[in-house]
């Protein structure tokens, strides 16, 4: 495997497993299926804003699964806390990508200064609840009936895991 800050080079792939996820699963909860366009203002926003984009490569040179983070709202006080997402290709599902992704990401969080990673997890999907649990994120919130997709009721489990940056925090 091969760790890579993604550029736009890999913005196909990433767009391929986003829309895999989003076409046979709720873990997006979105119904229409992302555009080059929408990818390329996406990893825009996370350029200007200095957000990792990771991901693993295998040895063929293809995309196994990516992960990143953004702001958890937009407004001052909530700079430290950031709201994450990983995402594995359904071909590499079940290898222990996810959580290789996630704990890297942890890493950049803490070295970016965070204070608050937040997952934002279907309540149905058991294995990511299940990662977060096992990276040490604590169940802190149910949103029932959040979202509607595939003709039913979805509900929110939120997970948070506080980490011990930084050092000296702004207002």
């Amino acid at each position: 495997m091969i760790w890579i800050d993604c550029n736009r080079d890999h913005l196909e792939a990433i767009r391929a497993i986003f829309n895999e996820a989003i076409v046979n699963s709720t873990a997006l909860y979105d119904y229409i299926p992302r555009s080059v366009e929408v990818m390329q203002a996406w990893f825009e926003t996370k350029e200007k804003a200095d957000l990792p984009v990771i991901g693993v490569m295998n040895e063929a040179g293809e995309l196994m699964g990516f992960g990143s983070y953004g702001p958890f709202r937009p407004h001052a006080a909530y700079q430290y806390s950031v709201e994450h997402s990983v995402y594995v290709d359904a071909r590499f599902r079940g290898q222990g990508l996810g959580k290789m992704i996630l704990e890297r990401l942890i890493e950049r969080a803490e070295q970016q200064d965070y204070h608050m990673m937040i997952g934002v997890i279907d309540a149905q999907n058991a294995t990511s609840i299940a990662l977060h649990e096992k990276l040490g994120f604590a169940a802190c919130g149910h949103i029932r009936e959040a979202g509607y997709k595939f003709g039913r009721w979805l509900d929110l489990a939120l997970y948070q895991l506080v980490l011990k940056t930084p050092a000296r925090p702004n207002e």
